[in-house]
């Protein structure tokens, strides 16, 4: 009888009872606003600040309503202005190139590598050749690229580099914090990332004067002084008449349910990780399917898993996704010709230019992709990696059953 899997891809764990209670206080008083305190208080958002630049060993942090809203106050706060181009992966999610888009500023596509990672050498070209103004970098699906030879590159090229680190919280690259790297690093702590507030950001710097920059931008009005992780007041006296008010903070309350959370985090990135290398061990060697090698100098934290189908035509991987799917294994294609949910190929971004990415086209025809969920066990796990062997190989003897027909009929 065929194994089937009755779990849910987007069932995550609930707050934690520490997170519940801390909600409930805020509730309690009211006091959601950041800069709504009480005589000597220090507000939940100002506290989560505080320890995240800890988490992260960095100077500052500031902590806004998403995490695409931190792209756009970074990229604000580093000088970009409408017609500017800034380079950035093509194999990432819409947030990204559309924080470029929303800033009026042209998005740059870099071809990425089979290890689903900024192709290097084009980037070397387009740091030279684009006349770009800086790297927005995405640390997709939480692959991290080689960040010294990267920095290299964008050093020479005068090119300021912000990180985007919605899949790498808690990863790293030779021991450094994903997001110490460029001049700013960007997280988002939306339902489906390594911190879950529904919605919010972070950002974080060592510059003094780009994050003065961001936390008038993020709506401090002149109420930057009750910041922990700030610059001193000279880096605010400098701007603080000359940059606008983008409102975008994070409230109360949120705050409250993620520092809870954070505490946990270290355990939590290990328990993705076992998931990820049950998986990992259930397909290697799987007929036509090829796992994404992982360098060892990055400390990874695999809250989801991807996988290659080289050379695939369209029905065959349709096909395998109809398979597992009537097994309870939700997959994700991301060579689709039409966005699908979170899934979208550059192609499909049409506020950008048209851009030849003949690499990045050939890798995304044949890339599949699996979210983690913590309410998996490892034996969930295992169950889904042997339902996805079974059905690949199925696929590859050309063995056809009720699904296939079903699905070549729509």
């Amino acid at each position: 009888m065929s194994e089937k899997f009755t779990g849910s891809f987007t069932q995550q764990e609930p707050i934690p009872d520490a997170g519940i209670e801390a909600a409930l206080r805020v509730l309690r008083h009211g006091r959601l606003h950041r800069y709504n305190t009480a005589a000597d208080e220090i507000s939940e958002t100002a506290a989560l600040e505080e320890e995240f630049a800890k988490y992260t060993g960095v100077k500052y942090c500031l902590a806004v309503a998403s995490g695409g809203y931190a792209l756009g106050c970074t990229m604000r706060a580093i000088g970009i202005v409408p017609g500017d181009k800034v380079l950035t992966n093509a194999f990432t999610l819409a947030p990204v190139p559309g924080a470029i888009a929303a800033l009026g500023a042209r998005p740059v596509f870099v071809e990425v590598t089979e290890d689903l990672t900024i192709d290097l050498d084009d980037l070397a070209r387009k740091a030279a050749d684009s006349g770009a103004r800086a790297l927005l970098l995405s640390h997709m699906r939480g692959h991290i690229c080689d960040m010294d030879r990267l920095m290299a590159i964008c050093n020479a090229a005068g090119l300021p580099v912000i990180e985007d680190c919605a899949h790498t919280m808690g990863a790293a690259w030779r021991g450094t914090p994903s997001g110490r790297h460029g001049v700013m690093g960007c997280y988002s702590t939306q339902t489906y990332k390594h911190l879950n507030s529904g919605e919010g950001g972070l950002l974080v710097s060592d510059d003094p004067d780009l994050m003065a920059r961001a936390i008038i931008l993020s709506g401090s009005y002149m109420l930057y002084g009750r910041h922990r992780a700030a610059p001193p007041p000279e880096a605010f006296e400098k701007i603080k008449y000359t940059t606008p008010n983008i409102s975008g903070r994070m409230d109360n309350l949120r705050a409250a349910i993620l520092r809870a959370q954070l505490s946990d985090l270290p355990t939590q990135c290990a328990r993705w990780n076992a998931l990820y290398r049950v998986l990992e061990h259930g397909l290697a060697e799987t007929p036509d399917l090829q796992l994404i090698s992982r360098p060892e100098a990055e400390a990874y934290v695999a809250s989801s898993f991807q996988f290659l189908l080289p050379d695939w035509p369209e029905p065959k991987i349709r096909t395998l996704l109809a398979r597992a799917a009537a097994r309870g294994v939700e997959l994700k294609w991301f060579g689709g010709a039409e966005p699908v949910g979170f899934t979208s190929r550059h192609d499909s971004w049409r506020y950008a230019d048209v851009q030849n990415l003949p690499q990045t086209d050939r890798i995304l025809a044949g890339l599949i992709d699996m979210r983690l969920p913590l309410t998996f066990s490892v034996e969930d796990a295992a169950l889904i990696a042997r339902i996805i062997r079974s059905q690949v190989s199925a696929v590859l003897q050309g063995e056809v059953e009720e699904t296939d027909i079903v699905l070549s009929a729509d």
